[in-house]
């Protein structure tokens, strides 16, 4: 039916229910702070209430989700009417929607010059209307319905970004800024931990716990959070004058105090739009907030003027979304799966769905205890997550549309894999299988550690050659694969003689390895990159840690005694010694030797805290990292008044900027090359 189609009974009441859904998700969004959706399920439930108004205008009523912004405030909270209504933005989703935003621009202007536009990232947190009164913090609200919002004032001055007077002068009489209040990455991972080790809830997400912390009633709780906040823009501006460009503006906005986003940049056209969105694109998951897109808005304020907006958004400004890093999918099964450690963990097999761009068909739901915090079944609709290399997770089951009554999933009591009794020792959220390296589930997965980048390093030896070489019994231990002939190796599924002759070189190159490696390449429970450096700095060579008691080990700095516990452990087993004896004397594996002088010596970075931000060309973060440790420092990965350097390499971003704040000194990529060259280990 055409545009201007005339409404009937039934339209009517398809056109009612829909705006009563949106506006429960809105109510659950922005009061509850407890979305029933990801982003991109209610985005595409939005466009099809504008479609079904494009094609029925006479049904749009005032009350319309499209007529207004969000809802009506919590009753916790005073109500503050905004001096100016704050907007949404429209969303576009593809190059070419970019790219059509910008013809409407030009054509609405009557000019084909180009577009000057300023571009930032798009954070997910919750919005925010900050009132300065000659120059002194008068008022904060949230969002709210875009006319009506929340006064949180006494939370917003817990924030230490927010500045309670402006520095400077100049500054209006009155001034409305507008930005957003977030949880950076590393303490909304921190605040979670606390939460489970109390025992208590943990959030979904970022924008969660910063829209959950922000609405608190006592303001002592969100002083507590760690919450951060970038300025975007400005509302009202009385008794004084602002620049013309809204990038002036923001730099303005700086000179008085208030924090804005370091990757903001001017671009030209909508070609420089695209390459600014692909530019952070490629650096989203290094920057220390999280951004679900970009943002455009036209630099001239006059042009911006000019355009002016509709109901609910400016015409002069789009969000332009990346893909979304949550979905909706529906849980196939649920299976449980044996690590390296015998970590038995249930993992849900979904309908297969894109997210973030990757098709996600498992799902992490981490342990029994989570699996049914989250009451996870067979069957239901689920939001699945997933955020850079992580493995993507079950956020939460939409239980509404749950049908039925499908069974709660259960631990098993034997391994799924070996048949082994699991056990759950007292404490611990971990279920476990008993049968050790009898089970070929562990087998697979120590060997697949034990070839990784940062253990053994032997390029080429995939996780399905090495399930064929356990599956065909020719390789039970890490020994075995010392063993192997290019020969034996020519005849593996989609392996060739050239393959197979360079993964023979590979073998021999693991060979020659260092005693860090080796004992992380172990796969000692706990025992990870930085323990295992500390050991062979303690130790100098392997002999003493295999005879080392649980107290001998605790001297060790980072091993406690659960750790040393561990350790212990895996030394005591026979087939243990007796693999590391093949491999050091039949097999000639070999390291630097470690001698105890050197060990016990002041390194150039002993006691220091180093942060490593930006793309580097000679090697990779990770190995920047473990260069780092190797020097005696220790990597962080926040810039704070505690830390001693800053490694940067190329696009360092907001971490150089802080760090340049609080005058951290800035170590380049050569740096560390000419101090490794003189400190080698």
């Amino acid at each position: 039916m055409s545009p201007g189609a005339k409404s009937s009974a039934d339209t009517l009441r398809q056109y009612e229910q829909l705006k009563a859904d949106i506006e429960r998700h809105q109510y659950q969004y922005y009061v509850l702070s407890e979305p029933l959706l990801p982003d991109i399920e209610f985005d595409r439930l939005f466009q099809q209430l504008l479609d079904f108004e494009q094609q029925y205008p006479d049904l749009i009523t005032a009350d319309s989700p499209s007529q207004r912004v969000g809802v009506k405030p919590h009753d916790g909270f005073a109500e503050v009417v905004h001096l100016q209504r704050m907007l949404s933005l429209d969303n576009a989703f593809s190059d070419e929607q970019v790219y059509d935003f910008e013809r409407r621009v030009h054509d609405r202007l009557n000019t084909v010059a180009p577009i000057r536009y300023s571009a930032e990232p798009k954070l997910d947190g919750a919005a925010i209307s900050i009132v300065y009164e000659k120059g002194q913090l008068l008022r904060a609200a949230t969002r709210g319905d875009g006319q009506t919002g929340e006064d949180v004032t006494h939370n917003v001055k817990t924030i230490a970004s927010v500045p309670l007077r402006l520095l400077g002068d100049g500054h209006p009489d009155v001034m409305e800024v507008r930005g957003e209040i977030f949880m950076p990455s590393a303490g909304f991972e921190a605040l979670n931990a606390r939460a489970r080790k109390a025992g208590e809830k943990v959030f979904a997400n970022p924008r969660n716990a910063a829209a959950g912390s922000l609405r608190q009633l006592d303001p002592s709780i969100t002083a507590q959070r760690p919450l951060d906040i970038f300025i975007y823009g400005v509302g009202v501006v009385e008794g004084g004058a602002l620049p013309g460009f809204h990038s002036e503006v923001l730099q303005q906005l700086q000179v008085w105090g208030l924090k804005v986003c370091p990757e903001i940049d001017v671009v030209m056209g909508a070609d420089g739009c695209l390459n600014y969105y692909r530019s952070i694109g490629a650096r989203r998951e290094a920057l220390p907030y999280e951004i679900d897109g970009v943002v455009y808005k036209i630099d001239d304020c006059d042009l911006q003027r000019k355009l002016g907006q509709v109901s609910r958004a400016p015409r002069w400004a789009l969000a332009h979304k990346f893909p979304a890093q949550e979905q909706l999918t529906t849980v196939k099964d649920i299976a449980f799966q044996v690590g390296r450690t015998g970590a038995v963990t249930p993992v849900a097999r979904l309908a297969p769905v894109s997210v973030a761009g990757v098709v996600v068909s498992n799902a992490t739901l981490h342990n029994i205890d989570e699996l049914l915090r989250k009451d996870v079944r067979v069957g239901d609709t689920v939001i699945v997550r997933r955020a850079g290399d992580v493995i993507p997770e079950v956020v939460r089951v939409v239980i509404e549309r749950r049908s039925g009554n499908p069974a709660e999933v259960t631990l098993p009591e034997q391994c799924p894999v070996c048949g082994s009794d699991v056990v759950r020792p007292e404490g611990e959220a971990v279920a476990r299988c008993s049968g050790g390296l009898v089970c070929p589930a562990q087998r697979k997965e120590s060997l697949k550690h034990f070839v990784s980048r940062k253990a053994l390093d032997v390029e080429g030896m995939g996780s399905k050659l090495i399930d064929q070489l356990v599956d065909s019994g020719r390789v039970s231990h890490f020994s075995d694969l010392f063993a192997l002939s290019g020969a034996e190796l020519a005849q593996m599924d989609r392996m060739g003689e050239k393959s197979a002759d360079n993964l023979m070189a590979a073998i021999e190159s693991a060979k020659h390895t260092t005693l860090p490696k080796f004992l992380y390449a172990l796969g000692i429970r706990e025992v990870g990159e930085a323990t295992a450096l500390s050991l062979a700095n303690y130790f100098c060579d392997i002999e003493p840690i295999i005879l080392a008691s649980t107290d001998e080990l605790q001297e060790v700095p980072d091993v406690g005694p659960v750790v040393a516990e561990h350790i212990r452990s895996f030394m005591n087993q026979a087939h243990n010694r007796e693999v590391i004896n093949d491999l050091l004397q039949q097999y000639n594996v070999h390291w630097p030797k470690f001698d105890k002088p050197r060990a016990d010596a002041e390194l150039p970075f002993s006691d220091k805290t180093i942060v490593v931000t930006g793309t580097l060309s000679a090697m990779s973060r990770a190995e920047a990292k473990e260069a780092i440790q190797q020097l005696g420092g220790k990597a962080s990965g926040s810039v704070s008044a505690k830390t001693d350097y800053l490694l940067a390499g190329a696009n360092a971003g907001s971490k150089l900027a802080k760090a340049e704040s609080l005058g951290v000194p800035v170590l380049s990529e050569e740096d560390l090359l000419d101090i490794l060259n003189k400190h080698r280990i």
